[in-house]
């Protein structure tokens, strides 16, 4: 069963979610967002790592794979999935270390390698409706 923890209009008020969302966070949470393209997966994420205080400006892990932020009160590494083709290559780039730090972890597309993923992380799921409302459901 999923829970509706939001619905959002804007680019804002998904920033605004991850801000509020990053309050509860705490140190080796993994949080896993899975949604088609444009849901706001890196609004979203921008909003979190804003959430936990961090100074630097967000971009998306798309081509870097990821991205570290280690300026708020913890750090956070924003992994994104979307170009890997097989998990040997997350595992190259030091995957189990930073599941290891006392940091979060966000990841976007994280259903493409769900084995790799802690059993305790946070699965949110992020869609569009029809009227353009995203929506952020807790799986």
């Amino acid at each position: 069963m999923s829970d509706l923890l939001v619905q959002a209009s804007s680019e804002e008020e998904m920033l605004s979610a991850g801000e509020i969302f990053a309050r509860d966070l705490n140190p080796s949470d993994v949080v896993a967002l899975c949604g088609q393209l444009g849901a706001g997966k890196t609004h979203f994420s921008k909003g979190i790592v804003s959430g936990l205080g961090a100074v630097e400006p967000v971009t998306s892990p798309t081509f870097s794979l990821v991205n570290e932020y280690r300026t708020g009160r913890l750090p956070v590494f924003h992994f994104d999935f979307y170009r890997l083709e097989e998990a040997s290559e997350l595992v190259t780039i030091g995957w189990d270390d930073y599941l290891e730090e006392d940091g979060v972890v966000i990841v976007e597309w994280a259903d493409k390698f769900q084995e790799l993923l802690p059993e305790e992380t946070i699965w949110l799921d992020l869609s569009i409706r029809e009227n353009g409302v995203h929506e952020i459901t807790r799986q």
